[in-house]
């Protein structure tokens, strides 16, 4: 366990410890920067700011963190002490120290967070505690998943505030809510990490405040016993060691130190008496190799009878963490159970500092700045951080929901295509990468998206096209009123506003509204004229609409606004009854602008280009779903313009041979940018856990948006009908390629 108190003469040198000469000359540089402006300020927890960032930096040193991670554990204040000072951080000390000194600032604001839901959470259930808890873990998340050296030194600090609570018995709410958030979130952090020398002593600080009673009896009994205990475990390893000396085996072999909160939790855990534990008695065995391990294994239990149900070998299976060692019980002279632990070297190492060694060791290799290895280091950090999550989660109420949508999450997490922002209330917001505030605004409320007139970036008024990052907080203005009187811009759907699909869909869905009720009020108005122009305007419109073709009313004032259907033809149903004459025929209802001789024009959005007449509304057949660069073939419907088939649709075959005289020529043009055309995609697959989701990671990674998903599972097979939008059959079938590779699946095609 790290030392609970170190002399101020002391710290200095353990700054530096483990340092070259040149990286000790940056720490001391850094130590006169700061002393003069920490000089006199007191932190809310009571501590001396210029003493409370030394022994931070400490502990840091401690387990062996860069000199970089130094520096910022003696920076990290400044930005709250003295705000003008923080501004020269960067150019005195370096970008990546700047960076990792904001990280850290992230940190210490996502622990006010947690105390404002603790205090928001008190008296309500387990589900909603958990609901809390889980927000709590992605904005954790969120602030750490930049760079790992930012949690050792949150973890360094929040070490040195308790080491203050205990060293001057400061027994008081404060205490109280830290040792609670030391105990849900950061000594289970540290586990997951593998900083076990933090963790220890995190937990027994914490417990000390949590339960002071307790950790008083199980310290007294300690106390009691440590002499006998201290004996005997010299005797032990003096035995053992001259065992290991007769058979040629170099070992360093050592007590171990006893963990307050580990006894207790085992006492209450088993329901066992103090004098039952087995690792109150016990000592470590560090050797050379893993071959090594084994052999002292043999020489221990050759030495004490071992307890079979009390060894465990986490060097062939090591714990999920990266955990590594063998753990055996054996029965001493006496009586009473002896723990001893063998590991190597390396083992112990990680054993003591985990991903903080990770780090030290990695940088003499020289290559700590390749953006690979970083990568790699990332992916690695995010899995224990999942690991961590989920069992934390199940400890409260055990979500599978929660773990698998945390699952997806971590992966958009780890291909840096997403970004996790705020609001002002600390609800996470995922969104694509490049996001705006625009995308942001939409993301909470359509209503709130379209209202957006501006947006303020961590309290900072910014334009509506700029780019989010990962934590900050955004907090958007809106127009009052109605939606309808504020509405978006149309500059939003200019390259830069909106990133999201989502977010520009909604915009066109509001001018495309807009459009449709402008366009259906002329419409309307034009026959309003005709009715009063011919004397008829006492006749039913819904009763008009469906002699003409249409379902609805509105249809017709539609197509009549958009100049796709004469007003000749109104005229002419108006006077059918007076004339005698023969009804009207709706396949002739579909006619050309007034405007334009051009022989080929292009049909609505759907980039179909119709042969030889002006004008003709298309629309794409549902029975086949034509997409770029399917041959087409188009057939005039009932009042409704031309239909698009594929050239091979069966439907489109029967139609022709029943009215060959509809058929009319046409081809693809250039369709609009954000065209997308559906498809129906069939897969067939041995039904497992997990299918779906992996088939639908493919279409998102594919960037394919699916609008409607039907499965059904028999016998262990699966079939899924997706109907999905593309922008073209090429990036289809590049997906269908690969959900071919996906386990189980057995078939994939386009229906």
């Amino acid at each position: 366990m790290v030392s609970t108190a170190i002399a101020s003469s002391e710290i200095d040198e353990q700054l530096v410890s483990g340092l070259s000469p040149e990286d000790a000359g940056r720490v001391a540089d850094t130590l006169a920067f700061i002393e003069p402006i920490y000089a006199g300020n007191i932190l809310s927890t009571g501590q001396d700011a210029f003493e409370f960032s030394r022994r931070l930096t400490s502990v840091l040193a401690v387990l062996n963190a860069d000199v970089d991670t130094r520096i910022a554990g003696l920076l990290f204040e400044l930005p709250v002490l003295h705000p003008e000072a923080a501004l020269q951080i960067e150019a005195r000390f370096g970008k990546e120290i700047a960076d990792l000194v904001s990280n850290v600032r992230q940190l210490m604001r996502l622990h006010e967070m947690t105390f404002a839901q603790q205090e928001t959470a008190r008296g309500k259930n387990a589900a909603q505690k958990a609901s809390i808890q889980v927000e709590t873990l992605r904005k954790m998340l969120l602030a750490m998943s930049t760079d790992l050296r930012a949690v050792l030194v949150r973890l360094a600090s929040r070490v040195t505030t308790l080491r203050h609570f205990a060293e001057n018995k400061i027994q008081n709410d404060l205490s109280q809510q830290y040792a609670r958030e030391t105990f849900e979130l950061y000594a289970p952090l540290a586990n997951r990490l593998g900083v076990w020398q933090v963790k220890w002593e995190l937990e027994d600080l914490a417990f000390r405040f949590m339960e002071p009673d307790a950790y008083k009896q199980i310290a007294r009994m300690l106390e009691e016993k440590r002499l006998e205990r201290e004996g005997f475990i010299a005797t032990a390893i003096e035995r053992l060691k001259s065992e290991l000396a007769a058979a040629g085996i170099r070992a360093e072999v050592s007590g171990r130190p006893k963990h307050i909160y580990s006894i207790w939790n085992k006492m209450r855990g088993k329901s066992l008496d103090f004098s039952e534990l087995y690792d109150v008695r016990a000592f470590r065995v560090i050797v050379d190799d893993i071959k090594t391990c084994y052999t002292v294994l043999g020489i221990v239990h050759n030495i004490w009878a071992p307890i079979p149900k009390e060894f465990d070998d986490y060097i062939s299976r090591p714990k999920p963490n990266g955990y590594r060692s063998l753990h055996t019980v054996v029965v001493a002279e006496d009586g009473r159970a002896l723990e001893v632990q063998i590991r190597t070297a390396e083992m112990h190492r990680f054993a003591e500092y985990g991903v903080a060694a990770h780090w030290r060791y990695k940088e003499a290799g020289g290559s700590q700045g390749s953006s690979a290895q970083k990568y790699d280091e990332k992916i690695a950090w995010l899995r224990q951080l999942l690991a961590w999550k989920s069992e934390v989660v199940d400890t409260v109420v055990g979500q599978e929901e929660i773990k698998r949508e945390w699952v997806e999450k971590l992966k958009s997490t780890v291909l840096d295509d997403r970004i996790y922002v705020l609001t002002p209330q600390a609800r996470i917001i995922e969104l694509p990468n490049g996001a705006t505030p625009i995308d942001f605004a939409y993301h909470l409320h359509s209503d709130l998206g379209h209202r957006c007139r501006g947006a303020r970036v961590d309290g900072t008024m910014v334009p509506l096209n700029t780019p989010l990052k990962n934590g900050q907080t955004v907090e958007i203005i809106s127009a009052k009123g109605s939606v309808q009187a504020a509405g978006p811009s149309r500059d939003w759907l200019s390259p830069g506003y909106a990133v999201s699909p989502r977010t520009r869909s909604k915009i066109r869905a509001w001018f495309n509204a807009i459009e449709h009720r402008e366009t259906v009020a002329v419409g309307r108005g034009m026959i309003e004229k005709t009715l009063q122009r011919e004397g008829k305007t006492a006749v039913n419109l819904e009763e008009l609409a469906h002699k003409l073709g249409f379902a609805k009313i509105d249809d017709l004032f539609l197509s009549v606004g958009k100049e796709e259907f004469s007003l000749r033809h109104v005229e002419q149903a108006l006077h059918e009854d007076e004339a005698g004459g023969k009804p009207v025929n709706p396949d002739e209802l579909v006619v050309a602008k007034k405007s334009k001789a051009s022989s080929i024009i292009q049909g609505a959005k759907s980039g179909v280009l119709v042969v030889g007449t002006e004008g003709l509304m298309t629309q794409l057949a549902k029975c086949c779903r034509p997409a770029p660069p399917d041959p087409i073939v188009g057939f005039v419907t009932r009042g409704k313009g031309v239909s698009i088939h594929r050239a091979s649709c069966k439907n489109f075959a029967q139609m022709r041979s029943r009215a060959p005289e509809r058929v009319i020529q046409t081809a693809w043009g250039d369709a609009e940018s954000e065209t997308v055309y559906p498809v129906d995609i069939f897969v067939m697959a041995n039904d497992r856990q997990g299918l779906l989701r992996d088939i639908s990671d493919i279409f998102l990674r594919e960037k394919i948006n699916v609008i409607g998903v039907s499965t059904q599972s028999s016998k262990g097979q699966a079939r899924m009908a997706f109907t999905a939008e593309i922008r073209s059959t090429s990036q289809l079938m590049k997906a269908l390629s690969v959900i071919r590779e996906v386990d189980g699946v057995v078939e994939a095609k386009r229906h």
